[in-house]
């Protein structure tokens, strides 16, 4: 099935406290369906994984992309922010950097509001861009209205400046980017954050574009934690 386009509109600034009342379901995001299943326990892993890589605590931005699109990379990043809260004292951001095709607000039941490219674009101050959702310490920050040229604004200093900021703010952003071999934006993002995960989903992607993908990512200076397996008997690893 086709990727469905989100096509250019004018948003409006989110009201402060409308997402504390939109309850968080849905069969994939298996920290709040089935928080005691199967599939729950391995993104508490990777969760555990991502901490044991950051002992000192200290904010830490995380970038989660993948080769192509339809790996679940927004799934996962959605599950995995989950699953950091969990932890007592910890504050999560999931963050929208898919300027083509964002998906986070959506896969929350939550309307588009004014995001990411807005606040990049001075259009919107950063406090009016983030939400808090219906689960304690988890908020949203979504992509907003989309630019023309996406690259300009993710490879700019306002977006470093922005990054920081939000590290001062959260124990954890967790950054969705756009599939990495056909758009450059996870590169872009990934030169600047503190760790790439790469997202794989079983049997979709041939192990040479995971490879190619890898390679890119550090190349351009990004530091690949590891990969999270999705659609396997063993739903999500990481290694």
């Amino acid at each position: 099935m086709a990727k469905k386009t989100i096509q250019p509109t004018t948003l409006s600034q989110a009201e402060p406290d409308e997402a504390r009342d939109v309850t968080i379901k849905g069969d994939e995001l298996s920290l709040a369906s089935d928080p005691r299943g199967r599939v729950a326990e391995q993104f508490r892993g990777l969760r555990n994984s991502v901490v044991a890589l950051n002992p000192e605590g200290a904010p830490r931005s995380v970038v989660l992309t993948s080769s192509v699109a339809g790996e679940g990379k927004t799934i996962a990043t959605i599950n995995l922010g989950l699953a950091l809260a969990e932890l007592p004292g910890t504050e999560v951001l999931l963050l929208d950097a898919n300027l083509h095709s964002p998906g986070i607000e959506e896969k929350l039941g939550l309307p588009r509001r004014q995001g990411l490219a807005d606040v990049l674009s001075g259009s919107c101050p950063i406090d009016s861009a983030i939400r808090a959702t219906s689960v304690g310490g988890v908020h949203v920050m979504g992509a907003g209205n989309l630019p023309d040229n996406p690259s300009q604004l993710l490879g700019s200093e306002r977006m470093r400046t922005v990054l920081g900021s939000l590290k001062r703010r959260f124990t954890y952003v967790l950054i969705d980017t756009p599939e990495a071999l056909r758009i450059s934006d996870a590169s872009l993002i990934g030169g600047i954050a503190d760790g790439i995960v790469l997202v794989v989903r079983l049997g979709l992607t041939p192990r040479h574009q995971v490879e190619q993908t890898h390679n890119t990512l550090e190349a351009l200076g990004g530091n690949v934690l590891g990969t999270c397996l999705t659609g396997a008997e063993e739903e999500n690893s990481y290694d």
